[in-house]
């Protein structure tokens, strides 16, 4: 058993606006942090469109936090997710976190506790801003997650739904480019993965793959894949 502490993750939820379905994989992508102490919803829970995540709090162990509507159209759920997210930032107890929404609202924050050296992933849908995507140290989309997650279940070969285009390819081939590289080319996946991922909020998942390996392996043509006797996998552009 290691004796290496795990790290204390927070996911806070906003219920008005992240479906329930993807709590699941949401949970199983945020274990690769650490492991979810903390775990929030938030809404008016009178709403009969919360319904669903009332079905599910007590089986996924979610605090559901009560935020009555004080204004017509508007909620508070922002700003009580907001308080709660710098309380535990000044407590230091926690490591990182996980927050559930495609709110723009949420890019100050997660901005914020970015800068006091915390992991944000942010969980929310494809048409979310890119303010608040880019803010996130990634930013995942759930829908995308939840067909990935199908489709291994049916034992699919093909990842569904994938995207990689040349917006994508660039990025890559910038970070392949920025890694250091031996004299035929090669560099460090794990390397050309971590640069991706700092220059913008890149996450292999988006683009329905599990990892940056089979990711590659599909984008047949412009990079080329070589595992060493380390058992590390090493790309190079080719094109």
């Amino acid at each position: 058993m290691s004796d290496v502490p795990l790290n204390n993750i927070a996911l806070l939820i906003d219920a008005d606006n992240a479906s329930h379905a993807g709590i699941d994989p949401v949970l199983t992508v945020l274990a690769e942090l650490g492991q979810v102490n903390i775990r929030r919803a938030y809404g008016n829970w009178a709403k009969p469109a919360l319904a669903k995540w009332n079905q599910i709090t007590h089986r996924y162990g979610l605090q559901p936090i009560q935020q009555f509507d004080l204004t017509k159209g508007k909620n508070a759920t922002d700003m009580a997710m907001t308080i709660d997210a710098i309380d535990l930032l000044y407590r230091g107890k926690v490591d990182g976190f996980g927050i559930m929404s495609s709110d723009s609202d949420f890019t100050p924050l997660v901005t914020r506790l970015r800068q006091d050296g915390l992991v944000v992933y942010g969980f929310g849908s494809a048409k979310a801003p890119e303010a608040f995507k880019t803010a996130c140290t990634r930013y995942i989309d759930v829908d995308q997650l939840i067909r990935t997650e199908a489709a291994e279940e049916q034992e699919q070969v093909t990842p569904v739904e994938t995207t990689i285009d040349q917006e994508l390819i660039d990025l890559l081939g910038a970070a392949w480019k920025a890694a250091k590289r031996d004299e035929d080319g090669f560099a460090s996946l794990q390397e050309v993965g971590q640069i991706a991922g700092n220059r913008s909020s890149f996450d292999v998942r988006n683009h329905g793959f599990k990892r940056l390996g089979d990711l590659m392996k599909a984008a047949e043509g412009h990079f080329r894949l070589e595992r060493r006797e380390n058992g590390r996998l090493y790309v190079k552009r080719v094109r």
